[in-house]
């Protein structure tokens, strides 16, 4: 027999290692992903390989009942299995049974109205990343018992280890079982799991049905994507439609036809117009695990299985032929001709016949045998529905039919027609169910050409939707291939507070009363997609604005912003781009004052950690101008205690208050009290009154508690933040400049039209400006000074922690001493300090400047801007800043900008 990853390994180069039945477990297949480009291929999951049910839940089973030997039954009870959409949802439902004792739940990618999250993750390697758990009971995951995580592969284990530390931070327990049907880690990853149990504190074990690695040869991925480039173009030039030609007519590659094409159209006629059966699914029983399915739930499905599966059997027989005779004899089943009538569920598809499905004479098994005879049939499931379909397929085979299992999928992979490769077909078709990340594309793979007489297609009633059975559809793909379609539909089980038990113990959650959002928030964007930061730099909480037009002039911005027309968020300056001399004196003043800087961030991260001994912080940087700041803290505390802290980019707009829907991404990932916000310096202290401000409204209006307005900065001039590396006004260099010190991202957008209600904030990623972004030269010349400054940090820090660091506001008093005087009237254009001096200069129309006497080591940029722009520059004493920037006041286009004809004094 041919294994079926030997066409990859043979053009990329790929050995699969380890026990010698991983060849008839895995093969493998490719696909478009810019992190994986090889997909191992399961043949005993039931995703994308037609297998027998019995098998598919045989496997795990078997290992559920490894773990429970391994907790024994006094911990299994205490247990609570997690799997893992959407293709582990089946197997962690198997394991769950194997363990016998314990509830199930498992995360998905769809929103749920009314039912509040308890968690979600990332899972870094896939095509599509947010998970959420969204329990019927809160208090499902929050006991102590072993947690047993299931998927289908443990290979880098990156997947595990971030949903433990989200869970562990937010329900901390002793142990954690993975359960995987293979062990794939490379050698490289074989001691990251123990690590990581140490780091945590528990006993973290490994159950794996078999166990191996795949070696990849360097250069894999660009080979990988390269082959599938060259695949698409000759499978749509044999199509002869296009890229798109599978998606739009339904192809797939046939059994038996050339080795090396993709997919190649079916001629022939549609099957027979779908015939849909009433299943009997008891009312009120889960139709899965995504809100958490018991025990007692379990054996509910048992007793209700052979009836359902004796239905299906009736439909696939072609007993009832019409829908009188199906009311008649009480069958469930309902007639082609009954559900052409059926007005949600119309099935029109091109040519098909409008006759009744043709009775089979042949008994499901012969006489006298065991094995089965009769039709060839298929249960397929749909995404994350798999282990209801799966159950209903290992009653069938039960019942003697001749039965094979497999789910439609969102994973998109190339079909090439080899027996040595493991994805032979695929048909395409959209999405049915109204996803909450919107339409797209989905699959069924190796079910075309694969001699199925009967498919039974089962779906929950969220997808049973026009789309289903629109001509383009499921349905009609499938109808275009296998003479006979049967449609069965589970209740999609709808939360209640009181669901299902079956021994007739009414089972009452306590309600959570954190509001659902309508949609799902995405991940975080990352580098090098968005922003030139590495990925796990930063994650910013944001929406990719880069293809909107947002710029205008600044003095266009200036007279708008000014007449009230306008808000400053709502737009963007143009991208100051520095002349050569004004670069020169960036990389002077980053080498003068590296180590500066470095002793600041020390002080700082330092500080951050003494005050919360034990804890995890989470950094949470006020976008664009902490980012720096945050990403330079959490280098500090890798490279000092080893502690890998999350950081994320968020952003908060003056007079609009920090981007709610950021915190309820925050805090649906991490305990609020963990959230530490980071910025880069305070000017008057505007943003430190703002969060405190946008704070105590979210906790008003959302309920959702712990979040600590404190900012903790690196320069604090103003005194208005306790958590500081220092308090001197000195030269920043990330102030210098805007993107391109700043991971190319600009300053944070909210416009109505742009930003919904359930929508992060926005900003651009000024992809064109690599070229000269020094963003990444910033962090490294801080970070290089690291040790260099340690002895004088921890000389700092035990000073600062002694001290009185209550917040004297003085720079917002002298704010208003210089507004009076300089007869402005208007705190909001009055920008204190360095930092706020360079924003003023570069992003709007400044009037002029005041600088302390003596403070020019600091200054030379803003002198040269201020030259640059015609600015008066002020000598001053008596400054708790080294420079002020004054915004003109009552700016129009005719007034000259800087010699004070505008300024009205009242």
């Amino acid at each position: 027999m041919v294994w079926t990853g030997t066409w990859v390994a043979e053009r990329l180069g790929v050995e699969l290692i380890g026990d010698e039945e991983l060849p008839a477990l895995l093969g493998l297949a490719l696909r478009r992903n810019p992190k994986r480009a090889h997909l191992l291929v399961s043949s005993v999951l039931g995703k994308h390989v037609p297998q027998r049910p019995s098998v598919v839940y045989g496997s795990g089973l078997d290992l559920g009942r490894r773990v429970r030997a391994l907790l024994g039954d006094e911990e299994a009870a205490r247990s609570v299995v997690l799997g893992y959409a959407e293709t582990a949802t089946a197997l962690g439902h198997a394991v769950a049974d194997g363990l016998g004792l314990a509830p199930y739940l498992h995360s998905t990618r769809r929103p749920v109205a009314g039912v509040a999250r308890a968690g979600g993750f990332e899972e870094s390697h896939s095509h599509a990343t947010s998970h959420l758990l969204l329990p019927e009971d809160p208090k499902l995951l929050a006991g102590d018992g072993p947690l047993v995580l299931v998927d289908d592969e443990f290979s880098t284990g990156n997947t595990v280890l971030n949903t433990v530390r989200a869970l562990h931070e937010r329900y901390p327990r002793d142990r954690y079982v993975v359960v995987a049907l293979v062990d794939m880690r490379s050698a490289a990853d074989l001691g990251r799991l123990d690590a990581f149990a140490a780091e945590i504190g528990a006993r973290v074990d490994l159950v794996a049905g078999a166990a191996g690695t795949v070696r990849l040869p360097d250069g894999v991925l660009e080979k990988g994507q390269a082959l599938v480039a060259a695949q698409e173009r000759e499978h749509a030039s044999a199509a002869g439609g296009g890229a798109g030609a599978d998606a739009d007519a339904g192809t797939a590659s046939v059994a038996g036809a050339a080795a090396t094409p993709a997919s190649v159209t079916f001629p022939g006629s549609p099957g027979e117009i779908p015939v849909r059966i009433e299943l009997g699914w008891p009312e009120g029983l889960p139709d899965g695990g995504r809100h958490g399915f018991t025990p007692d739930h379990r054996t509910g499905l048992e007793t209700a299985l052979p009836a359902m599966a004796g239905r299906i059997a009736e439909a696939l027989r072609g007993q009832a032929t019409d829908a009188d005779a199906a009311t008649a004899d009480g069958s469930g089943v309902t007639s082609a001709a009954a559900l052409a009538t059926a007005p949600a569920t119309d099935v029109t598809p091109a040519a098909a016949p409008a006759t009744d499905p043709t009775p089979a004479t042949t008994p499901a098994t012969a006489p006298g045998s065991s094995s089965p005879a009769g039709p060839r049939v298929l249960v397929l499931g749909f995404e994350e529905l798999m282990y209801a379909p799966l159950r209903l397929g290992t009653a069938l085979e039960d019942a003697g039919h001749d039965v094979r299992y497999s789910t439609t999928t969102r994973s998109p992979v190339l079909a090439v027609d080899d027996p040595g490769y493991a994805i032979r077909t695929r048909l395409v078709f959209p999405a049915h169910d109204e996803p909450a990340d919107g339409p797209g594309e989905r699959y069924a793979y190796n079910v075309a050409g694969a001699g199925f007489d009967a498919v039974v297609v089962v779906v929950d009633s969220t997808a049973d939707t026009p789309a289903l059975h629109a001509p383009d559809g499921l349905l009609a793909r499938l109808a275009a291939h296998i003479p006979r379609v049967v449609l069965a539909v589970v209740p999609s089980y709808a939360p209640t507070g009181t669901p299902y038990a079956p021994t007739g113990v009414p089972y009452a959650p306590t309600v959570s009363e954190a509001p659902e959002r309508s949609s799902m928030l995405p991940e975080p964007l990352r580098g090098p997609a968005f922003s030139s930061y590495a990925p796990e730099e930063v994650g910013w909480l944001l929406q990719d604005l880069s293809d909107v037009e947002l710029e205008a002039p600044t003095e266009e911005r200036e007279e708008a912003i000014q007449s009230g027309g306008a808000h400053y968020a709502e737009s963007l300056p143009v991208e100051y781009q520095p002349s050569a001399r004004y670069q020169e004196l960036f990389h002077s003043a980053l080498d003068s004052s590296a180590a500066r800087i470095a002793r600041a961030v020390g002080t700082v991260t330092e500080t951050v950690l003494a005050e919360r001994p034990g804890r995890r912080p989470v950094l949470v940087s006020l976008a664009r101008a902490g980012t720096p700041v945050g990403v330079l803290m959490r280098r500090w505390a890798m490279h000092r205690h080893g502690l890998d802290l999350p950081h994320y980019a968020v952003s908060i707009v003056r007079g609009r208050g920090i981007d709610a829907n950021a915190l309820r991404w925050l805090a649906a990932h991490h305990d609020p009290a963990d959230v530490v916000f980071v910025d880069g310096w305070t000017g008057k202290g505007a943003i430190t009154r703002e969060l405190a401000d946008a704070l105590k409204e979210f906790e008003a209006t959302e309920g959702i508690t712990g979040f600590d307005p404190e900012i903790a900065v690196l320069a604090d001039p103003g005194s208005c933040v306790r958590v500081h590396g220092t308090r001197e006004d000195f030269l920043i260099p990330s102030a210098c400049l805007n993107s391109t010190v700043s991971g190319l991202i600009s300053r944070t957008v909210l416009r109505a039209d742009l930003v919904g209600p359930d929508d992060f904030h926005g900003a651009k990623f000024y992809r064109e400006l690599a070229g000269v972004d020094v963003s990444v030269d910033f962090l490294d010349a801080v970070a290089a000074r690291f040790d260099e400054v340690a002895g004088t940090v921890d000389t700092d820090v035990k000073e600062l922690l002694a001290t009185d660091r209550t917040p004297t506001w003085e720079g917002w008093a002298a704010v208003e001493r210089i507004s009076e005087e300089y007869g402005i009237h208007d705190v909001n254009l009055v920008k204190p300090g360095v930092g706020e001096t360079t924003r003023v200069l570069l992003r709007r129309v400044p009037w002029k400047i005041l600088a302390k006497r003596g403070a020019d080591a600091d200054l030379a940029h803003i002198r040269l801007l201020a030259e640059q722009r015609g600015v008066p520059v002020e000598e001053v004493d008596e400054l708790p800043y080294s420079c002020v920037g004054l915004i003109h006041p009552q700016y129009t286009r005719g007034a000259t900008g800087a010699d004070g004809k505008a300024v009205v004094s009242q």
